[in-house]
């Protein structure tokens, strides 16, 4: 994957809504156009995080899905 992360967030093995809530968290402290990559485990994620960023100044630069496991690079809005 080329897209370059200015912070990783690891939310493995949290549920719904964990994985989403500690990815906002995780956004405010970073500065407009700066890239989160979370890693999640919960299959909702994919969900939530896209109906997330379409209600937000934020987008999914890229997407990779796994076995087991589900990666988002989001910048922020």
């Amino acid at each position: 994957m080329g897209t370059q992360a200015d912070q990783e967030l690891d939310v493995t093995g949290l549920q719904c809504p964990m994985p989403l809530l500690k990815a906002k968290l995780a956004l405010n402290a970073l500065a407009p156009a700066q890239v989160l990559k979370v890693v999640a485990t919960d299959p909702a994620s994919e969900r939530d995080f896209y109906a997330f960023v379409q209600h937000s100044r934020h987008q999914i630069l890229a997407f990779e899905k796994h076995a087991d496991t589900y990666s988002y690079w989001i910048q922020k809005g």
